[in-house]
């Protein structure tokens, strides 16, 4: 239906930049008018100069005549390592709202907007907090976020708004404007987003002829093959022309390119202005905020708004009274001021800005770091707290960015080398390996003194796991540079704190108790009593299989105190050693709070997805794990960390096998092996032999199931140190049996009794007790099921418990309880057709066929064949050989082959292979 004459003019009545945008202003149109009543986001991306500046507008304008408030903020380069900078802009012009809510998200809004003092809030309160504001502000009247420029946004802030538009606040609407091809944080956040395409040829024409009607036919068309659609530059590009040029009287001026071309255009615009005025834009344009009370207290005028008045009169400018901000038109308009000032006039506005800011420690001190000319002390500490703030809020670009600043700052050389090594370090953290390397080579010539110590040590490690390095080096070069460390140590000395837990990080990669036993060695040297991180490491996750009661606690305890931790990288160092003992339940929601907001950046966001997806892939949450594991291989890649990547191949093969996809399993298994064998990465190594045993076990292979688990543990013991022996425990048992090692598969029953398995977890308690009731004399084996099935909170397992049920009733149903079994027969098919697991829902419904329950009434093979001939029909035509099938359903070669001689005649045919045919045309 049309909407009103009148909607339509409130958008195009914003000019120039409007023309040839009819789609887009339909869609805004649309957008508004769907989101009236419900939250709704939507972006806008294009290059520069394409009018998604005029399209914000035109979304501005039509919204506050309809009674929408609209509050606007636009990104800055210059602001991009600013935690928060993005979210103040939003958030001040509502702030007279926020009595209205809890004291603790007003506290914490407080803080992260530098309006108060106090510990660093946890970014999810802060997230909460922003989108409360939002919504209390929006009681009154709709409230539209307009927010350009958000590549330049800081991710913090990105972190916190898109929380707030994900989740719909009521009568709360998000329009966004990015550059294209910024690789912004925005452009990966999964939100509608719309590209805005170069001009048609006509509509180019239309806009030059708009602005310029007596251009001469020649000069239009040189003119539209320059701009090559780009708004901005169709309009801007006549005005360097001079009549005669304009008229095709002179020869027109070569081709440069469009960003320099742009940037000569409005020089002579910006050279024009008054002194003052230039100073003031100077201020705005490094000050990123545009914030007038930050600009008035800065500047040295009381005539602001006298001030911008001409930068505004000539379009370069707009003053937004309501919100209390100046934005420039557009992005180059800013680039351009900056460019044109000298480094004087640059240090003098730093200077002043750094004066107004007194009350945000951040911004104050990156400031006066771009004031000052000489080395200083003084403002290189303050840079080195602003750093550390940054690294405890997740933020490691930011981090590395400032301890680069505050190197450069250093009057000491050995003060230098140690900020570069800190700005190295956060940098390959954040994945930034080339950078790292560059940085650590300079702070290695900055201060000869510093090749070889533990920094120099932590940071290499770093970049030599991202990249090639073999395990047994790197732990090599930590534990040598650890020993060299006076000791005792004390908890707060960072640079000892952080070499363990990569010492840890590199034992546990390695996955021998040769690298381990040393680590034990070198966290004994710190002060007790010893922390609860370094203690679930070294007791839980270095070796699982024989933690003890006393471990566990520790680690729960640890667990328990993620609800309050605010340090992302606290977070995944603890969660970590859940692993393999089933406690990622008591971990799961800090996590998310990592990978969720900002702090999900670099090396913490991509630990805390691979743990995420490992516990739904083992709480049979296989969708949400296949999703978090595509995330993280997108950042692991990205981060070029080829170990995290193999991390998330394998839970990627794990997913693979349980489905039945044979093929994505072996392929991704050979590239874990090729990854991780001439690394010496034996637990990503074993995590392979893990997938290809499930996988094998799916399709009856129980040979190969056998082999490999039997690789990762041998029968009858549980391998010091190998975390993964836990997860392969009972695909290694049912191997054995399938496969007649009965004395092997006894043995590991016998070892899983000895160490304790079943007090680990509830998990491994039902899978030690169906494992021996698999192994076991037939007529005890019932006794163990339900002793599995018994253990109290299994559900949360559900693959796992369905393995037994179907194993149980497999059991019932050659022991002839035929009504018993089909009852925990259809448990598990009905819990392998929900999870997907296509291999062992077809292995339920043949038992289930096979005790005479037909799923599927009619069916011509049913009365054709009898339900042991058909189920051992079909297993053949699926390639299995007379032993395999005998393995599978535990009967002879010779009773499997008088079967398949009783099924050929009444399906007409001689041998098997016509059986795939026979079957499928019945």
């Amino acid at each position: 239906m049309d909407r009103p004459s009148q909607t339509r003019a409130s958008c195009r009545t914003i000019g120039w930049a409007l023309v040839g945008r009819d789609h887009e202003l339909n869609m805004i149109d649309g957008f508004l008018d769907s989101a009236a009543e419900r939250g709704a986001t939507m972006v806008l991306s294009g290059e520069p100069g394409t009018g998604k500046t005029a399209l914000l507008d035109a979304a501005a304008a039509k919204s506050s005549p309809s009674g929408a408030r609209v509050v606007r903020a636009v990104g800055a380069e210059f602001e991009s390592d600013f935690s928060f900078s993005g979210l103040n802009q939003v958030l001040s012009p509502l702030f007279a709202d926020v009595s209205g809510l809890a004291q603790e998200y007003q506290v914490a809004l407080r803080v992260a907007l530098g309006f108060g003092a106090g510990p660093q809030p946890d970014r999810l309160v802060v997230s909460n907090a922003a989108t409360a504001l939002l919504g209390q502000a929006a009681l009154t009247q709709p409230l539209l976020v307009i927010i350009d420029d958000a590549q330049w946004l800081d991710r913090p802030s990105i972190a916190v708004l898109t929380f707030a538009a994900r989740r719909g606040v009521a009568k709360v609407n998000f329009l966004w404007a990015i550059r294209s091809g910024q690789s912004a944080p925005i452009e990966h956040s999964g939100m509608p987003t719309h590209l805005l395409e170069a001009l048609s040829d006509e509509a180019a024409g239309s806009l030059l002829d708009s602005s310029f009607p007596s251009l001469a036919p020649r000069v239009r068309q040189r003119v539209i093959v320059e701009a090559a659609g780009n708004p901005l530059a169709l309009t801007e590009l006549p005005r360097a022309l001079s009549t005669p040029q304009l008229a095709a009287v002179e020869a027109l001026p070569g081709t440069l390119p469009l960003t320099a071309r742009l940037h000569a255009l409005f020089e002579g615009r910006i050279t024009c202005l008054p002194s003052q005025t230039r100073r003031v834009l100077l201020s705005a344009a490094l000050d990123g905020a545009g914030d007038l009370r930050v600009l008035q207290a800065g500047a040295d005028t009381s005539a602001l708004f006298d001030d911008l008045a001409p930068a505004e009169r000539d379009r370069l400018i707009f003053v937004d009274d309501v919100n209390q901000r100046v934005n420039f038109r557009h992005p180059l308009i800013r680039s351009a001021v900056v460019q044109l000032s000298t480094a004087g006039e640059r240090r003098d506005a730093h200077r002043a800005l750094a004066s107004a800011l007194l009350d945000q420690p951040d911004r104050h001190a990156w400031h006066l770091a771009e004031a000052s000319l000489d080395p200083d002390e003084r403002v290189a500490t303050m840079l080195d707290q602003a750093a550390y703030r940054m690294l405890h809020r997740g933020d490691l670009g930011s981090a590395a960015t400032t301890s680069t600043r505050a190197a450069a700052l250093s009057p000491e050389p050995a003060d230098r080398a140690r900020r570069l090594a800190f700005a190295a370090y956060y940098g390959a953290r954040s994945g930034e390996h080339q950078t790292g390397s560059r940085l650590l080579a300079v702070a290695r010539h900055a201060d000869p003194e510093f090749t070889g110590s533990l920094r120099d040590a932590v940071t290499t490690a770093y970049l030599l796991l991202a990249g090639d390095g073999h395990i047994s080096t790197v732990h090599r070069l930590l534990l040598n540079a650890l020993r060299a460390q006076p000791a005792p140590w004390d908890r707060p000395d960072q640079v000892v704190v952080e070499a363990l837990h990569t010492l840890a990080l590199v034992c546990w990669f390695g996955g021998t108790a040769e690298l381990w036993k040393p680590y034990r060695e070198v966290v004994s040297q710190l002060i007790p009593p010893l922390p609860l991180d370094f203690l679930s490491i070294h007791t839980v996750l270095a070796d699982p299989a024989r933690a003890t009661a006393a471990s566990l606690t520790h680690l729960e305890r640890a667990l328990v105190g993620l609800r309050d931790e605010s340090d992302p990288t606290a977070i995944w160092r603890i969660s970590g050693s859940t692993r393999y003992v089933d406690r990622q339940n008591l971990c799961q929601e800090p996590l998310y709070r990592i990978v969720q907001g900002s702090t999900g950046d670099g090396i913490v966001g991509t630990c805390g997805l691979r743990d995420l997806a490992l516990n739904c892939f083992l709480t049979g949450q296989w969708d949400e794990s296949e999703r978090l594991v595509s995330e993280g291989i997108a950042g692991a890649v990205e981060q070029q960390n080829r170990l995290r990547v193999g991390d998330f191949r394998y839970v990627l093969a794990l997913l693979a096998a349980v489905r039945g996809h044979d093929d994505s399993n072996r392929i991704l298994c050979d590239e874990l092996t090729s990854l991780a064998v001439p690394r010496g990465a034996l637990s990503l190594q074993r995590g392979a032999l893990h997938a290809r045993a499930l996988a094998a076990i799916g399709r009856g292979d129980f040979e190969q199931a056998y082999q490999c688990a039997a690789a990762v543990s041998p029968p009858g013991t549980f391998a010091s140190h190998t975390g993964e022996a836990l997860f392969v425990c009972m695909d290694l048992v049912e191997a054995a049996v399938r496969t007649n090692r009965l004395d092997e598969a006894n043995a590991h029953v016998a070892a899983m009794g000895k160490e304790g398995i079943a007090a680990l977890s509830p998990r491994l308690a039902m899978i030690a007790a169906g494992s021996a009731a698999l192994a076991c004399p037939a007529k005890l084996a019932a006794e163990f099921f339900e002793r599995a099935l018994a253990v109290p909170d299994t559900e949360q397992w559900p693959f796992d418990r369905a393995r037994v049920q179907l194993a149980f009733g497999e059991h019932l149903r050659r022991t002839r309880s035929v009504s018993r079994s089909r009852a925990h027969l259809s448990a598990a098919l009905g819990v392998f057709e929900r999870l997907g697991a296509g291999p062992w829902a077809r292995r339920a419904a043949n038992e289930l066929r096979a005790t005479g329950q037909v799923r599927l009434t009619g069916h011509r093979l049913d009365s054709v064949l009898t339900p042991q001939e058909r189920e051992i029909a079909e297993l053949a035509a699926s390639g299995l050989s007379n032993k395999q099938i005998g393995e599978r359903l535990y009967l002879s070669h010779k009773t499997v082959a008088n079967h398949l001689g009783r099924a050929f005649p009444k399906l007409g045919i001689a041998s098997r292979a016509g059986l795939r045919d026979a079957l499928k045309f019945r």
